[in-house]
This record gives structure tokens, sequence and C-alpha cells, in this order.
């Protein structure tokens, strides 16, 4: 690669760098004005950068915002589906790659092509035939923590499935026959030699669903709904939110302090989210 030809990729590099900081950049900036400056000059920079703490205490005590019960909700909701959702995609997965039937072949196909449809077209329907099953079967799927992790098993399971199933074709056949000729089982094969494997991906996707469940809005909204008791930090936001007013100064703290805990996570993970990739590419 010559010179000339590596300046202008890092010239593009740093524009693309800078379309991407620029939201985050706006959100800081403006959690250190006050609701009028917001409005007057929303890209000019703070008189007076105390402020922020000041708005930043200001959301916190808000009774509306309920920042602890919020904050709970969304490490309870996202910690729990990444858990059971990493130990079902990985046993699926092994499972679909080791086999090789029709019917596996049949099922994988049916996970990559979910991996296509918008949530959009199914999102009325789901909340339709949640609604009916809770009146049936008398599990609370709505307003509930159970009906949204689950839901989130549903949509997170296809990538997960598609990512794992192509890591595992990599992993040599030769270490499952030879656990299986020393007598071992097949839930020992999986948890003992299998899952640990499957690390360097395992962290990827954790991240990367992660950071996809924290920051989601729409499905928690239409399963928790807006005014329901358990909210998630992207639906608490909207407390700040009225029919003819907006506290504009509230709205950009709440949400810094709302993306803050993901940022911090993706910083310290950063390392392993471009080692699972570069190792998965390798296997």
């Amino acid at each position: 690669m010559n010179r000339t030809k590596r300046n202008l990729l890092e010239f593009v590099a740093i524009l693309i760098m800078i379309l991407v900081l620029c939201p985050f950049l706006l959100i800081i900036i403006n959690s250190a004005k006050d609701s009028g400056s917001i409005t007057r000059n929303p890209i000019g920079m703070p008189e007076d950068w105390t402020l922020i703490i000041t708005n930043l205490k200001a959301v916190i005590n808000n009774p509306q915002f309920n920042y602890y019960n919020s904050f709970f909700s969304s490490i309870f909701i996202t910690v729990v589906t990444l858990i059971l959702n990493m130990y079902s995609s990985s046993m699926a997965a092994w499972i679909l790659a080791r086999n090789k039937t029709r019917w596996s072949n049949f099922i994988f196909m049916l996970f990559v092509a979910a991996m296509v449809i918008p949530f959009q077209v199914v999102m009325l329907p789901m909340i339709s035939t949640f609604r009916d099953i809770s009146d049936i079967v008398g599990l609370p799927f709505l307003n509930s923590y159970f009906g949204v992790i689950f839901a989130y098993l549903g949509f997170g399971g296809s990538m997960a499935i598609f990512i794992i199933h192509g890591f595992v074709k990599g992993i040599p056949l030769e270490l499952e026959e030879s656990a299986m000729i020393d007598g071992c089982t097949k839930e020992r094969m999986f948890f003992a030699i299998i899952f640990p494997m499957l690390r360097p991906v395992r962290v990827t996707i954790l991240i990367l669903n992660g950071m996809w469940i924290w920051n989601d809005f729409l499905l928690p909204s239409l399963m928790l709904g807006m005014n329901g008791k358990i909210k998630t930090l992207p639906i608490a936001v909207t407390s700040f939110v009225g029919s003819y007013v907006k506290q504009w100064d509230l709205i950009l703290s709440a949400a810094f302090l709302a993306m803050l805990p993901v940022i911090i996570l993706f910083i310290i993970a950063q390392k392993y989210i471009i080692s699972g990739m570069v190792e998965g590419s390798i296997k």
C-alpha cells in the first residue's frame, strides 16, 4: 500500500470517527447547560461546566426518573438474558454443527432466515400472542421481567447461533472423538471441552448483545409499557418529555447517565472484541 492511499484511508477513518463521536459530544456539551441555552445554541460550548453536576444530581434525585430502580432493571434484564442466551445458543449451535442431517441444516437455515426479519414486522403479532398466552397459561409475559427476557432470547438467539455455528465447525472433531473414547458424556464434553473453547466468540457476542439490550427502547416499551412499574433506563429517560414541555437539560443528562455504563464496559472490553473477531476468523 503506497503512502498516498494510506493517508487517504486514515483521513476517511478520521471523518468517520468524528461523525460517530458527534452525538456523544453534543450530549456531554448540552448536559452542562440549562434548557434555554440548549434551545438557543445547541452546538455552542457551555458557560459553566459545573452545571453538568447539578443536572446529573437533579436527574438522579428525580422521583419520576427513579434512576436506581431503572438501573437495576436494565442490569437484571441484560445480565440474565446474556447468560441464558449464551448457554442456550452455544448448545444449539454445537448440536446443529455436529449433526450432519437435513433436519439440522433446515433448522439452522430457519435461524439464519430469522435474522433478516425486521422487528417492526413482528412486534404487534408478538404482543397479541404474548397476551393470549398469558391468559391461557397464566404466565406474566407482559409487564414483567420474564416476558422481556423471553423476547430477547428469541430475537438475540439467531445471531448468536449463526456466529457460534461457524466457530464450532473450525474445532477439530478429533477432540470430541477422543473424549468419547475416554468415556466422556455429551454434557461433560460440552461444558469441559467445547464451551471453554468458545471463549473468544462468546465474549464478542456478549458485548454486542449487551450493548443492544442495554440501549434498546422499542421492545421494552412494548413489553413493559411507558408508565409501568418496571422501567429500563431508555424508558425512564422519556419521563422528562411532556406533551407541551421538554426538559432538554434533564433529558440529555439522563441520556448521558444511561449510556455511561455501556461506554465504560466497551472501553474496558474492546480488546476482547477485537481478539474474538480475529480468533473467530482464524477458526
